[in-house]
């Protein structure tokens, strides 16, 4: 094989010419307006991964969900399964006292909102104030002769 013999496998190919005439017109099907409707234009492949990559919704993180609702103060949940082990009967039961009995942790020094989950057996009466409860949780509570404010 001589250096004149050679033959590129794949045929070259020229870009089609549009919007010069002929049978499409107008905007020739390269949209309106803009980078991409010009004529000589090719961005590089690199300027378009880059522009790729970048975030459609700005301001909102990777999550939107999570940091759109990010000031709901979420409660920390507690069963009463974990009210029966901690709390003698006759005990009240609010924020302030499941910090103290070791329950549940400060949030920025201060006792955190609460709501009590109807999981497991209570057999003791307790008074529960300052408290989110379940309706699970309610039913149990006052069966075992307790109230909730």
């Amino acid at each position: 094989m001589q250096l004149h013999e050679l033959q590129p496998t794949i045929p070259r190919k020229s870009a089609k010419r549009v919007g010069r005439g002929g049978k499409r017109g107008k905007t020739s099907g390269r949209g309106h307006k803009g980078q991409k409707a010009r004529a000589g234009n090719s961005m590089r492949p690199e300027m378009r991964d880059m522009i790729k990559k970048l975030p459609k919704l700005r301001g909102h993180g990777v999550n939107r969900a999570k940091t759109v609702n990010a000031d709901k103060v979420r409660p920390v949940v507690v069963n009463v399964a974990t009210l029966e082990a901690a709390f003698d009967s006759g005990a009240e039961v609010n924020p302030k006292t499941l910090v103290a009995s070791g329950v549940v942790a400060t949030r920025r020094k201060k006792a955190p909102a609460v709501k009590i989950l109807g999981n497991g057996d209570l057999s003791k009466k307790l008074t529960v104030t300052e408290c989110q409860v379940s309706q699970s949780a309610k039913e149990k509570i006052e069966k075992a002769g307790g109230t909730v404010a």
